[in-house]
């Protein structure tokens, strides 16, 4: 992301959620995982005027949560002035508006002090006490709600993954779907981030449905979000 000076605009979503903006960079791709920067840098070549459009990151305005003025002023512009902030890597501080055709959701679990990623191939229940659909209708739609932020599987392998909030270590529950489909992606992650079995303490629908069983699961196996700052 730093070595770039435009980030890219996604709004094909605005038919049905009419203040969500994507902003999408290097280190983070669009919502439903099909456009990432370069993919947006060739449809805007392609198509001018398009929803894909060049933004001037501008002035850096805080480097750990990922806000510039450039994006700012886009999505305050293209939001129907509804978002006047927003932020690249939290999901506490103003995060993105999320559509509803995201992959993921990734939700805090305020108890566990971490936070879980549902993904939309997940028919389950989870800790929140809600599945995949009901997320996807609480939180879609184009709102902006600290603590939930639609998310593309493969954000989650990014170094800026909530980078600001404690980045991958935060995570303590995970769609068993996601752990199958990316066992090498989330192997290289927990690695770089310096706990190689971090998957293996990660829990998932199959041993933990409710928050006293996720809790129950993360003690067990000593997870590293247990022994973070607060992140609420």
């Amino acid at each position: 992301d730093e070595a770039v000076d435009d980030f890219y605009s996604c709004t094909l979503c605005q038919s049905f959620a009419p203040t969500h903006v994507c902003i999408i960079s290097p280190q983070r791709l669009g919502l439903c995982g099909a456009y990432n920067w370069l993919d947006c840098k060739a449809a805007h070549q392609i198509n001018p005027t398009g929803p894909n459009q060049p933004i001037p990151k501008g002035e850096e305005l805080d480097h750990q949560l990922g806000r510039w003025s450039g994006p700012q002023e886009f999505v305050y512009g293209h939001s129907n002035q509804s978002v006047d902030q927003v932020t690249m890597y939290s999901i506490m501080t103003d995060p993105m508006t999320a559509c509803g055709c995201f992959e993921c959701m990734v939700l805090v679990i305020p108890e566990s002090n971490g936070v879980m990623i549902v993904s939309r191939e997940d028919p389950s229940m989870t800790p929140a006490g809600m599945t995949f659909s009901s997320m996807a209708g609480m939180f879609g739609g184009g709102l902006q709600t600290p603590g939930a932020m639609g998310v593309g599987k493969f954000y989650l392998t990014s170094p800026k993954f909530i980078s600001a909030d404690g980045g991958f270590k935060r995570v303590v529950w995970m769609s068993s779907f996601l752990k199958e489909s990316m066992p090498e992606e989330f192997k290289a992650v927990a690695e770089r981030e310096g706990v190689p079995d971090l998957i293996d303490r990660v829990a998932d629908e199959r041993n933990a449905t409710t928050v006293e069983e996720l809790l129950a699961w993360l003690e067990e196996r000593d997870h590293p979000a247990l022994k973070m700052d607060p992140i609420m």
